[in-house]
């Protein structure tokens, strides 16, 4: 039997004009959970990730942390779209109309900003999620999950006795986690929302079928005194 595990994605950094990059809380993030696998004795033959900056930065930063054992398995990133985030300015546009979070707002400048981010989001995601709006350039909320389920189902079909590791954001995940669990879309669209950074969501798996064995799990940042380290955006 093997194990995926499925990691979100370090800090990004919400409330710049460029998203898709990871801050240094990202980084050390990222860093931390590649540790982390070493302390664990986890090594993988394979590793998948979305096409994002944010994706590939976050892979970086785990290979960095696992050092030797990483050297050692000469992983080369297979980027996958399914893995890719929805487009939240595309969902909002589509629900009503306005822009997600107001130019040159941060996240540390202005809390009551981010409160109304994730607002606007959740019922914007809510309206996809049941077919209520089309966003532009998006699929519609099923075919959104099921290349998230996909890229699983690739995982396991080519590395059925193996750890496969995956770097993606909180929408496939959510997406994939609650497939999982035969759960409806609005469970997935909370699960998105409570989704750390670097979080790790874990599946047995066989050549025919992955089962949750955990979700969400930041314990490579538990042992770490810094509470700045545990973040949503």
């Amino acid at each position: 039997m093997g194990a995926i595990f499925l990691v979100r994605h370090g800090q990004a950094a919400f409330g710049t004009e460029d998203y898709d990059r990871l801050t240094e809380v990202g980084h050390r993030q990222g860093r931390l959970l590649g540790e982390y696998f070493v302390r664990r004795g986890i090594s993988f033959s394979a590793l998948m990730r979305g096409t994002l900056r944010r994706h590939s930065e976050t892979a970086d930063a785990i290979l960095e942390g696992m050092g030797e054992l990483a050297a050692r398995e000469h992983l080369v990133a297979r980027e996958l779209t399914g893995l890719n985030e929805y487009n939240p300015d595309a969902l909002v546009a589509a629900y009503q109309g306005q822009a997600l979070v107001p130019s040159g707002a941060t996240r540390d400048r202005d809390p009551a900003v981010m409160r109304e981010h994730f607002r606007i989001l959740r019922a914007a995601l809510l309206a996809w999620a049941r077919g209520e709006t089309r966003p532009a350039n998006m699929p519609d909320w099923v075919s959104f999950q099921a290349g998230a389920v996909a890229a699983l189902i690739e995982a396991r079909e080519q590395y059925p006795n193996d750890n496969v590791l995956i770097v993606s954001s909180g929408g496939p995940i959510s997406a994939a986690v609650s497939a999982a669990l035969d759960a409806p879309a609005h469970t997935a669209i909370e699960l998105n929302l409570r989704t750390r950074n670097s979080s790790v969501s874990e599946f047995a798996s066989t050549a025919k079928r992955h089962q949750l064995v955990g979700f969400n799990s930041v314990a490579h940042l538990e042992t770490v005194d810094e509470f700045a380290l545990v973040t949503y955006a």
